[in-house]
């Protein structure tokens, strides 16, 4: 059980609640992070209506994205956005092996763009003040601007979701467990 109460889509402000119920049914099965989130009517508008916008316009490709999120999950021990983000990834094409093993050298199927996204990502969770020019002049071979500023603010609002998930104990939604491989 979270350490603060669920708040039901009723007890949230009518400007919210299409938020609410769209992204708990739309972006995925993440009610029980809603329901937390709930608590923040502007946090459910700006924070959870930008990853809706930003779903929709599908700017940046999900393969990436997802290899991103799993990745910075993984770096920060976040079970909940795993659970989450890992059958996404399969779906992209990436096997259980290589989810489970995002962190080594070269995770099974996983190409130098994949590879390149994932220490990314990685550079970005962890290293961020000490990145060079190199790794945006790669990025910038296979991605637009738009794309390496959406990659780089997704990989950051992943730490900030797993941080608040592990700190606030949200439970894992029944049956997201099961879409594991």
């Amino acid at each position: 059980m979270a350490r603060v109460r669920d708040v039901e889509i009723d007890e949230v402000p009518a400007e919210v609640q299409p938020i609410y119920e769209r992204y708990a049914k739309e972006y995925g099965p993440f009610l029980n992070q809603v329901k937390v989130f709930a608590h923040r009517p502007p946090v459910l508008k700006h924070i959870m209506g930008l990853l809706l916008e930003l779903h929709d316009e599908a700017l940046l490709p999900k393969r990436y994205l997802e290899i991103a999120l799993v990745t910075v999950s993984t770096i920060n021990k976040c079970d909940y956005c795993i659970a989450h983000h890992a059958p996404r990834a399969q779906a992209y094409g990436l096997s259980p092996a290589a989810l489970d093993n995002i962190l080594d050298e070269k995770p099974e199927g996983f190409d130098d763009l994949d590879i390149l996204v994932r220490d990314f990502a990685e550079q970005v969770t962890t290293k961020f003040q000490y990145m060079r020019d190199a790794i945006f002049d790669e990025l910038k071979t296979h991605f637009s601007e738009e794309q390496i500023v959406e990659l780089t603010m997704r990989i950051a609002l992943c730490g900030f979701f797993n941080r608040v998930n592990d700190s606030l104990q949200i439970e894992t939604e029944e049956g997201v467990e099961k879409l594991l491989v």
